[in-house]
């Protein structure tokens, strides 16, 4: 058997939900261009096609919303968990610890009665977990800060009411679509890691709120969810355009990460970057009579970076635009992660309903590469001990994986 690091490319499963093509820059739900959804679509919509395959018609829309904004209210008992957090706690981990604890309160040792799948559990526990999971995060702003959290409101979109809880303000207009189609193009990403632990641990029918937990564990990891809180940082240090270059080329010659910079799966630019940049570019000249300082640098970034890696199929990737965008809506980068969680909720919920549909418990085999059989050695002969094997397991620097 051959042993692939990280799985790469290896079929996992079969799915309908998703698919990329990385040499053409394609990215497609349930069929339908992520282009074609970011313009066309929103949030709400775009998460019931991707939980059950179809566009929905007005009046299921309407009902899926109504049953959102029904929803996004927390128990008391859940604020207390987090007023027990200390301040300090990243959004990301306390998002794990309570969404955890939400078992608590939608408790269910088995959703499988007799073979047959309980269709009404699941789809309430799927609506609620989404509908909790902006609360959460938009409350631990305030929570953190030492502030009462502010509560949602039902007249307002799924974006809308995230921005105002964040906030506190009316929500713009215009900030407010951008935001949702910054939801939607981090709803799905085929089978990355916190998609792939979401089956994982769907797989064994734990309690779906463990599995959502497990799954922004997956993503709270560097290497993972974290790279648009990178790129911000990337470009505060570099400061103005004219400092790119020089930047840039000190850091590929020390080898280090350029943040915001290739995917795995595009071998051009991610498509998804190339919507927020328009986007981005449409909102922000509207919003004034030009570009921030730190938004024209993250274009002359990308023009530098285009110079010098685009024939290795180097090209920006979604954070490295979603950051930017984040920051001008006034949101913290500490929040950063925890908002593509919020967008993925809608994605992971689609592939976990989709492994029960035919489901089958994980268990890949490996390839065993350590000693062969040995004998007990007494203490009074042993020349080596565990020091002498330390060095071998170091923890390697490598990009981040943004899906």
């Amino acid at each position: 058997m051959q042993y692939i690091p990280g799985l790469a490319g290896v079929p996992a499963t079969e799915s309908k939900i998703s698919f990329i093509d990385g040499q053409k820059g394609l990215l497609t739900y349930r069929g339908y261009d992520i282009m074609e959804l970011a313009e066309k679509s929103s949030f709400e919509e775009t998460t019931l096609l991707l939980l059950f395959g179809q566009l929905p018609t007005a009046q299921e829309l309407a009902e899926f919303d109504e049953q959102l904004r029904d929803h996004r209210r927390v128990k008391y008992n859940i604020r207390e968990i987090m007023k027990n957090l200390p301040e300090t706690t990243h959004p990301m981990h306390m998002l794990q610890v309570v969404v955890a604890s939400l078992a608590s309160f939608y408790p269910s040792t088995e959703y499988m009665k007799g073979g047959t799948e309980n269709q009404d559990y699941i789809n309430d526990v799927t609506v609620k977990i989404i509908a909790h999971m902006a609360t959460l995060v938009a409350s631990w702003e305030h929570m953190r800060n030492g502030y009462d959290p502010i509560e949602p409101r039902k007249d307002l979109t799924y974006a809308e009411n995230f921005l105002y809880m964040v906030t506190g303000e009316e929500p713009d207009e215009d900030w407010a679509r951008l935001l949702d189609a910054c939801l939607i193009l981090h709803a799905e990403h085929t089978i990355n890691a916190s998609t792939f632990t979401t089956m994982v641990t769907g797989s064994t029918l734990a309690n779906p709120c463990s599995v959502i937990s497990s799954a922004i564990a997956s993503l709270s990891g560097p290497l993972h969810g974290g790279a648009n809180q990178m790129v911000i940082e990337m470009l505060e240090k570099i400061g103005r355009p004219e400092n790119a270059r020089a930047y840039i080329e000190d850091r590929l010659a020390k080898k280090k990460v350029i943040w915001g910079m290739g995917h795995r799966e595009y071998k051009t630019k991610d498509p998804r970057a190339t919507i927020l940049q328009k986007l981005s570019e449409k909102l922000l000249a509207k919003k004034s009579a030009s570009l921030s300082v730190m938004f024209e640098t993250a274009l002359e970034v990308e023009r530098v970076c285009e110079e010098l890696l685009g024939h290795k199929g180097v090209y920006p990737n979604l954070d490295f635009y979603s950051g930017i965008l984040y920051k001008e809506m006034g949101f913290d980068p500490k929040m950063f992660t925890s908002i593509f969680a919020v967008a993925r909720s809608a994605g992971w919920m689609a592939h976990w309903r989709e492994q029960l549909q035919n489901n089958k418990i994980f268990r890949p085999t490996q390839v065993y590469a350590g000693s062969a059989s040995r004998s007990y050695t007494a203490m009074d002969s042993r020349k080596e001990g565990i020091k002498a094997v330390l060095n071998e397991h170091e923890v390697r620097d490598s990009a981040p994986d943004v899906d």
